[in-house]
């Protein structure tokens, strides 16, 4: 049996598609395992140095890892260079987020994290646009891997073949390099140049225009300075244009999959009280799972309702715990710890979600991997896995019952009980 990681990141392409980091904290397989896939799947190495055929430990002296100092207070303040105020704002924030909101209702379509299984999201995505009844969302959130599916999704319907193939061709050598940086337990360069590769300026045009017919892409990472989920208006950046659109772009689809401790953080220049400084972000799977607004819209004691015509939610990977015993090192112990943090963490967030929708009088919709996908991986980012994985989700996207109404319960289906007819499992 195999546990995904969810991964916290990668958000997107992770992000770019990538949808890779998220995997890695997930597998249940041992680290060692890992090293010894098959040169297709094996980790990236960097190129040895021409004086040296041996790696040589990555530990830099303390100076080069300091940074400038700032406060809360200017933190709260800073901008980003040459970016549009509304570039981005704090996801918890609730005038930020109604200020960022399009001006017209429509259906909004949030993605989560999952890594490699954002294989799933992606096929369902086809599949449910090649029967025609996909909606042309008004708001699209992502959270790691999710962060790059929604990124080719908002481009439009000329990108879906490339979301496909994003997800069933790359390999764990697109992602990753096993080695241990000051920061975090593995390096994931190559996912940067994933990134480069595979979101260019066509692409960010694309975003662009999407963004000023008044639909909106909002992208998460969390801001590890001060604690806070921030959410980026892709749309909003895109429009700006240039190349130095185009590298932020870029960062912050990185920061949205890199995992915290198992990938380095990426450092964001800002400037305030005429000062420039960096900011240090990561997934934004660590405030949760999935990005349906601010805390307040899903507190049932609330008086927010969404303003939205619809809640369409994937999930990219399964909800259920699933046993295996974690190796004993620690990737495998936080991998472990972190997947089933971002179930439980979804599962609420699905029933919260569900119950903001009834208040707001408004369909909500869900998707996730049923337990019977049975299919196991050789090693992470498997494209073997993804394929079977992207073909399974192209299945229930085409299906006229592609969506359920609400998570299933914890602990999945045993011998003595049956599933009911929204699919969760009941007691007989």
């Amino acid at each position: 049996m195999r546990t995904r990681l969810t991964g916290l990141l990668l958000a997107g392409i992770a992000t770019a598609s990538l949808a890779v980091a998220g995997s890695y904290a997930q597998s249940p397989r041992p680290m060692e395992a890992r090293q010894s896939t098959t040169s297709a799947a094996a980790p990236k190495q960097k190129p040895a140095s021409k004086k040296s055929t041996t790696k040589q430990p990555a530990a830099q002296p303390a100076d080069k890892l300091s940074r400038t100092e700032f406060t809360q207070a200017e933190d709260a303040a800073a901008r980003l260079p040459g970016m549009p105020t509304d570039a981005r704002f704090w996801g918890d924030s609730v005038a930020d987020f109604q200020r960022a909101l399009p001006t017209e209702p429509g259906a909004w379509l949030i993605l989560s994290t999952g890594g490699e299984e954002g294989a799933y999201g992606a096929g369902f995505l086809n599949g449910w646009a090649a029967t025609g009844t996909r909606p042309p969302f008004s708001v699209i959130t992502g959270v790691s891997t999710g962060a790059l599916m929604a990124t080719y999704t908002f481009a439009g319907g000329k990108y879906d073949e490339e979301l496909h193939q994003v997800y069933t061709t790359i390999s764990a050598t697109d992602i990753f390099e096993v080695a241990s940086t000051p920061e975090s337990l593995s390096d994931n360069w190559p996912l940067g140049k994933t990134i480069e590769k595979r979101v260019t300026s066509e692409m960010l045009a694309a975003v662009a225009a999407e963004h000023q017919k008044g639909r909106r892409l909002f992208v998460l990472t969390t801001n590890l300075d001060a604690g806070r989920p921030t959410v980026w208006n892709m749309g909003a950046i895109a429009a700006q244009g240039g190349d130095a659109a185009l590298k932020l772009f870029r960062q912050v689809l990185l920061a949205a999959a890199s995992i915290e401790g198992m990938f380095p953080p990426v450092y964001i220049t800002v400037e305030a009280n005429g000062r420039q400084f960096q900011e240090m972000h990561g997934d934004g799977g660590a405030t949760g799972p999935l990005y349906f607004g601010p805390e307040a819209y899903l507190s049932p004691a609330s008086p927010l309702r969404f303003p939205a015509t619809g809640l369409y939610a994937i999930f990219n990977g399964k909800l259920t715990n699933e046993f295996y015993l974690p190796s004993r090192n620690t990737a495998g112990i936080l991998g472990r710890s972190i997947g089933i943090a971002l179930k439980a963490g979804g599962r609420l967030q699905l029933a919260l979600a569900g119950l903001a929708a009834q208040k707001a009088s408004i369909p909500f919709e869900v998707t996730y991997v049923d337990d019977g996908f049975a299919q196991v991986g050789r090693g992470l980012f498997d494209p073997k896995y993804m394929n079977a994985l992207y073909e399974y989700g192209l299945t229930q996207g085409r299906s006229e019952t592609r969506f359920r109404k609400g998570p299933p319960a914890a602990t999945p289906a045993s011998p003595t009980a049956s599933t009911g007819a929204s699919g969760d499992t009941v007691p007989k």
